[in-house]
């Protein structure tokens, strides 16, 4: 497959590029600073330069034609103010599934945040943050030409992975290595019947490739 990844130089999609790349996959990662192209290509992905929050719609669909499929797995970051929580988060993630869908690109992955909704309510910067999270969650959910899948991990952490989830709807808080999140991520690409599912993930007691099967109805 070839594969896009929106915030390619991000800690979750650093880490899927590597999986990606091992398996055989064509992994493209969009990134806005070319300082950052090395360690795209250290991971064995193509770096893509292109500002998410500047970009027009077709020009993020010129990066994404001839793919199979799409990952949004960027972020404003932790620093960054309420401002960029709208302009990351929720409006360059509806501009990459607006411009997936130019592209004919159907496979969509999103990465949200445990917590996402776009009724929460509050001023402080992580509620803005959760709803925004949860307004674009909501945006491709509902756009028929995508077969999205929203997956939201729990409290990330940079412990080693153990390949052991829970994942399920509603799983409750807790926390998950960024390695368990890539892991989850690749196998959601291979597994196009959990299109249409909005999934929790923590760490658990189940394998990966069980745990995404049990939720695709396999």
């Amino acid at each position: 497959m070839r594969i896009v990844i929106a915030g390619g130089h991000g800690q979750i999609a650093l880490r899927l590029e590597r999986l990606l790349a091992a398996r055989g996959d064509e992994v493209a990662g969009i990134i806005r600073r070319p300082e950052q192209g090395d360690d795209l290509r250290d991971a064995g992905a193509e770096p893509v330069l292109l500002d998410l929050e500047s970009a027009s719609v077709e020009e993020v669909a010129a990066a994404l034609r001839g793919a199979d499929a799409a990952v949004f797995a960027a972020g404003a970051g932790p620093g960054s103010g309420a401002a960029r929580k709208d302009t990351v988060d929720k409006a360059a993630a509806v501009l990459f599934a607006d411009a997936a869908v130019r592209a004919g690109v159907r496979r969509f992955v999103i990465v949200s945040s445990m917590g996402a909704d776009p009724r929460h309510e509050g001023d402080e910067i992580f509620d803005v943050y959760l709803r925004a999270k949860g307004e674009a969650d909501a945006y491709v959910s509902g756009l028929d030409a995508l077969d999205s899948t929203v997956l939201r991990p729990g409290a990330l952490t940079d412990d080693a992975g153990k390949g052991l989830v829970r994942l399920e709807a509603h799983t409750g808080r807790g926390p998950i290595p960024r390695d368990d999140v890539a892991a989850v991520l690749a196998e959601l690409l291979d597994t196009p019947a959990t299109a249409g599912l909005t999934l929790e993930l923590v760490s658990g007691s189940t394998p990966v490739s069980v745990a995404v099967k049990s939720v695709a109805g396999n």
